[in-house]
């Protein structure tokens, strides 16, 4: 899967399971029940999630790729 501006925060989730840890470096708290927390992402993008999280969206791209990549490795 490759993780792009338009890829829905749900769709890494369900690839790539948790890596909330990663999402947290930029600010992308946890929300306290992992199914909330996908009911909420079901309709946000990663460009979205950088925009509100005031993270440079090139910045959150390469580490949301490179978390998955080691996820996908491990």
């Amino acid at each position: 899967m490759e993780i792009t501006k338009d890829t829905r925060v749900s769709d890494i989730l369900d690839e790539h399971g948790d890596i909330a840890d990663v999402m947290e470096v930029f600010g992308v708290k946890r929300v306290s029940e992992y199914s909330v927390r996908r009911l909420l992402t079901k309709a946000l993008t990663v460009e979205r999630a950088a925009r509100v999280h005031r993270v440079p969206l090139d910045e959150f791209l390469a580490t949301l790729q490179q978390a998955a990549a080691t996820n996908q490795a491990g």
